[in-house]
């Protein structure tokens, strides 16, 4: 996805302040599949040595073939906190979510599309 402009109409805050983060190749536990009324289709609940949980894109799940399996790339479940107004720079969307960076480049992190309006 080319870089896209953003501005937050809705609020978000991230519930998980300590968000897992892992390098490709880690090893990764895969817990429960997220059901809920959003469109967030395709996040999994999974655990890495050493982190509490976090939710993890099933694009970024690979199977190790014998029944674990393994992170595809780097990545961290880090929400961005946005405010009404906010304008963003977002660089890779992901099932219902895209990651942002705001203005000036002072935070990065993912946030719901459906909190955003293209600009």
């Amino acid at each position: 996805m080319d870089s896209k402009a953003f501005l937050v109409i809705t609020v978000h805050s991230s519930e998980y302040p300590d968000p897992i983060t892992f390098s490709k190749g880690t090893p990764l536990t895969v817990g429960e599949k997220y059901v809920g009324e959003e469109e967030w289709h395709d996040w999994f609940f999974c655990h890495c040595d050493g982190q509490q949980g976090g939710w993890v894109p099933a694009q970024i799940i690979g199977s190790a073939g014998d029944g674990t399996a393994r992170a595809l790339e780097d990545y961290t479940a880090r929400e961005l906190n946005v405010q009404v107004g906010d304008q963003l720079r977002g660089t890779r969307a992901l099932n219902g979510w895209i990651w942002c960076e705001k203005a000036g480049g002072s935070a990065s992190g993912w946030v719901p599309l459906a909190n955003l309006r293209e600009i």
